[in-house]
């Protein structure tokens, strides 16, 4: 199980600190929310900072860091151009990644901002919502223009049954089940079902002349929204890691799917409507490429077990609470195929 960020010792912090022009170190508070990240608030005499511990850096692979500098090159450049982003600061040698003992990090302007899911945005505001993933993709095109030629497959059905073998095995071999057991190895159970039932559906792979540089992570908490003032905006969106290039569409759909679904594992296709209408304007992404992305989400949603996959085979039980409705989501959107991609493609 991946530990809560720990805290810093001091000799790490002041290296870091002396790495940047930003005064003496204050205070330095783990962050508490983020699945995947370690992150903390820094204060310093010249004020509050966002220092993130890159996980996924390793400073004795230059590929890796070159990744990470080109994601806060990125950045900044969609900065320039307007976009809500947090910049990294370049340390005293001009680089973005600062390496003490044998771990990345970076550092950014603390922004002030609350996160929020759909059910707290208004019609107006999941306009903007889905306007300003448009332009982000929009702007992704400008920064970085050559793409990558891929090919981008779906979920093979045979690696899924597997998959779901394997998970029951550790359901079925726990001496003490509780209520998340029982539910687990019913929605295993009935997903066997349901992959039976639409194995003819299985998507074609999306040639690279449909894909895209895209976020790769939008959602949530991911997106600071402004706390002061009569309408929340959003002023920040944050963690780059999964800058990649992916069929565009589906980040559109995969997010609405996240920011719009109800702890029942429905989703407010009315809020998504216009989040949709909005993404397809400022993407200039057609109906149909929204539907065919709808479709390769669903199947991927159909064939996917990472939150299980994380509780059983890796004992981290952090995406436990999303469970529930994610699994009843996707047995919800099968039986109402139609409205879901109307929602989108109208």
């Amino acid at each position: 199980m991946q530990p809560s960020s720990p805290a810093l010792t001091e000799s790490t912090l002041r290296s870091l600190v002396r790495r940047y022009d930003v005064g003496e170190p204050l205070s330095c508070e783990p962050v508490s929310q983020g699945l995947l990240n370690r992150g903390y608030r820094l204060a310093t005499t010249h004020g509050s900072y966002f220092l993130k511990h890159h996980l996924d850096g390793d400073p004795a692979d230059p590929a890796g860091l070159a990744r990470i500098e080109g994601q806060h090159r990125a950045t900044a450049q969609l900065g320039a151009l307007g976009l809500p982003v947090v910049s990294a600061l370049a340390c005293r040698g001009g680089r973005t990644v600062a390496v003490v003992g044998g771990r990345c990090y970076a550092l950014h302007p603390w922004v002030e901002g609350s996160h929020r899911h759909g059910s707290e945005l208004s019609a107006a505001q999941c306009h903007r919502l889905g306007a300003l993933l448009g332009q982000v993709h929009t702007r992704l095109a400008q920064v970085k223009p050559q793409v990558p030629d891929a090919t981008h497959e779906s979920a093979d059905l045979s690696a899924t049954y597997e998959v779901i073998g394997e998970l029951l095995v550790h359901v079925r071999a726990r001496r003490r089940r509780d209520s998340f057991d029982e539910l687990a190895e019913h929605r295993l159970t009935e997903r066997r079902e349901l992959l039976r039932r639409y194995a003819d559906a299985r998507p074609p792979a999306v040639p690279g002349t449909f894909s895209g540089w895209v976020h790769g992570d939008f959602h949530p908490l991911n997106l600071l929204y402004a706390t002061a003032g009569r309408e929340p905006r959003p002023v920040a969106i944050l963690d780059w890691d999964r800058l990649g290039v992916h069929p565009r569409a589906e980040e559109a759909v995969r997010g609405a799917a996240i920011f719009f679904v109800r702890p029942d594992g429905t989703l407010d296709l009315r809020k998504i409507r216009g989040f949709a209408r909005a993404y397809r304007f400022f993407a200039g992404a057609s109906r149909a490429e929204l539907a065919a992305a709808v479709h390769r989400v669903w199947w991927e949603r159909l064939n996917d077990f990472w939150m299980l996959r994380w509780r059983y085979q890796l004992r981290d039980v952090r995406a436990d609470p999303q469970f529930p409705a994610a699994a009843a989501l996707v047995v919800w959107w099968s039986a109402r195929y139609e409205a879901v991609r109307s929602a989108f493609c109208d």
